[in-house]
């Protein structure tokens, strides 16, 4: 008997029980096509977030204080609020904010020569703005210098960013987000427009380009950046500094930025060897580098879960293919009585395994591809190619792996005996 007709055999035994075998094949489609989803989604998330980390690109810090109170706002410029360098075990000093003469000295090439540049920022939340009867509630407007757009990587769509000069003479001008511009202006050109913000008249000099936002975060594109002082004088008043956004020299250079400015914010705000900082650096590389790590722990977890289902699938086949044996005892019996091989009776069932294990792959697959193209949760799945290979290999193996103690078993049937069974 050659391949082709044990193939023929092994064919004619699925379509001979179709419910049978459409009900095998479901159990690898679902664990296929789960495990799949799920790593997909997993690397969507993840994604998802380096994106949003890298907004501020990886040799980004942000210094905020560590205590609530003070003015000037909120972390401004992006970062977000979480413990880093910078912080000593201890009791606390007497707390001081975040000052622009911390920001000066932030400054110092001598002491700091892994810094680039130094943005002081504040921020005002939900500013009211209007144009011409048209009005918005911006969520963030920022005051700053205009080395922020570069650190922030905050790039200008049309019109320009605003320069030192601007800041030194306190000018009322303004880079808003898209947002902004489609609220306020709709598909008017707002360059060289006024708008008045909080009551106070601004002058629009340029839009930033568009960066979005993954799932339920804030709208990125809903924010105003205006010079420093001109913020204080108008919104904020001129007391404390919501952040400082400090930009390394490098990415690789951003560890020794952290203990730069670390060793000078010390000494400026009386910290000793055993106080604790008023202070906290967030370094992006670091994050970056924790969120990579925690992020493909749990992409690796949800594909173990849903291995789970292939496994449960397997022991299905085996079921299905001990019952099959069963009932086809008496037809083996026959065959090896005309000359069948035992080889030939262990291929075929060990081919019908293989196909029902391989049919419910690939329809796991498709399924899997088709439910990619919708957001999960929030997240927009991001199918990867090995997990695809991986868990159609995967499939192919449980047939061999389960259906072989079925096919064994029935290739060891003595055609005496499987002519007896009724």
């Amino acid at each position: 008997m050659n391949g082709l007709e044990i193939l023929r055999f092994a064919l004619r035994g699925l379509v001979a029980n179709k419910l049978r075998s459409a009900l095998t094949t479901l159990g690898i489609l679902i664990g296929v096509a789960a495990v799949i989803l799920l790593v997909a989604v997993g690397e969507g998330s993840s994604r998802s977030i380096t994106q949003n980390i890298q907004r501020l690109g990886a040799n980004t810090l942000t210094i905020s204080p560590s205590f609530s109170g003070g003015g000037g706002g909120g972390g401004g410029g992006g970062g977000m609020a979480r413990p880093g360098g910078g912080q000593n075990s201890g009791p606390r000093t007497q707390a001081r904010p975040l000052v622009l003469a911390d920001a000066k000295a932030l400054t110092d090439k001598t002491q700091l020569p892994a810094v680039k540049s130094v943005s002081p920022v504040v921020t005002a939340n939900s500013a009211a703005a209007t144009h011409e009867g048209a009005s918005h509630t911006i969520s963030q407007v920022v005051g700053t210098y205009p080395s922020y757009f570069e650190a922030a990587n905050k790039q200008v769509a049309e019109g320009q960013y605003f320069v030192n000069a601007d800041v030194v003479a306190a000018r009322k001008i303004v880079v808003i987000g898209k947002t902004v511009a489609e609220a306020l202006f709709g598909r008017t050109e707002p360059v060289g427009k006024a708008i008045a913000i909080s009551g106070v008249p601004y002058t629009v000099v340029g839009v930033l380009k568009e960066s979005g936002s993954a799932g339920g975060m804030q709208d990125a594109d809903d924010l105003a950046i205006a010079p420093l002082p001109a913020v204080q004088q108008s919104l904020t008043g001129f007391g404390s500094l919501g952040s400082i956004l400090v930009q390394a020299t490098s990415a690789s250079a951003s560890g020794d930025a952290q203990s730069q400015i670390t060793a000078v914010l010390n000494q400026r705000h009386g910290i000793t060897a055993t106080g604790s900082a008023d202070y906290r650096i967030l370094n992006q590389a670091t994050l970056q580098e924790t969120v990579s790590t925690a992020t493909g722990t749990f992409t690796v977890l949800l594909g173990a879960v849903a291995a789970i289902s292939l496994l449960v699938g397997g022991i299905g086949i085996t079921n299905i293919m001990l019952v099959t044996v069963t009932e086809r005892t008496r037809e083996i019996g026959i065959r090896k009585a005309i000359g069948a091989s035992r080889g030939a009776i262990l291929g075929q069932f060990l081919l019908e395994a293989t196909l029902l294990s391989l049919v419910g792959g690939l329809t796991g697959v498709a399924v899997a591809v088709a439910g990619a193209q919708f957001t999960i949760a929030g997240i927009e799945p991001v199918i990867v190619p090995s997990s695809v290979a991986l868990a159609l290999g995967v499939s192919v193996g449980i047939g061999l792996f389960f259906g072989s103690y079925p096919a064994n078993r029935a290739a060891k049937l003595r055609p005496i005996q499987a002519l007896r069974h009724e």
